[in-house]
């Protein structure tokens, strides 16, 4: 992905965690999903007292795009900061790997920033021997 697309994903993504509910861990994410069209959709992680009901900023910026008829992806920049102000980067969970793998093919981008630097793998490298729709309905 060109620089000037990161950087723009980038300002959506670090804007995005701000707005983040993260009133237990302090960990705020912010993730910028780029569609096909060229569209971005943000997201950032809402928690839970019960925990398991606490979405990801990845999967918060997936859901926004499909309920808008987006179904095809080309990338994501994610970006976080603790309650200290640090950053880091910050991969993925499983849950968002496999549910951006609903949707997206071992190419889709997966863009990782610390707030200055850039890190960039495929969704194949992260998800390895992936569970897809293809396993499902090839079968």
């Amino acid at each position: 992905m060109e620089e000037s697309r990161r950087n723009e994903l980038l300002e959506v993504a670090k804007k995005a965690a701000k707005k983040a509910y993260a009133p237990y861990s302090f960990f705020k994410v912010g993730a910028a999903l780029l569609t096909e069209d060229g569209s971005i959709y943000s997201g950032c992680n809402i928690e839970n007292a019960a925990y398991s009901p606490t979405i990801c900023a990845e999967r918060t910026a997936l859901a926004k795009a499909v309920s808008e008829g987006h179904l095809a992806f080309t990338g994501i920049l994610i970006v976080s900061e603790d309650g200290k102000g640090n950053t880091a980067f910050t991969s993925p969970c499983g849950v968002c790997r496999q549910t951006l793998r609903e949707f997206c093919s071992d190419d889709f981008e997966v863009i990782l920033s610390d707030g200055r630097e850039f890190r960039s793998y495929t969704l194949g490298e992260l998800l390895p021997l992936s569970f897809s729709k293809e396993d499902v309905l090839n079968d």
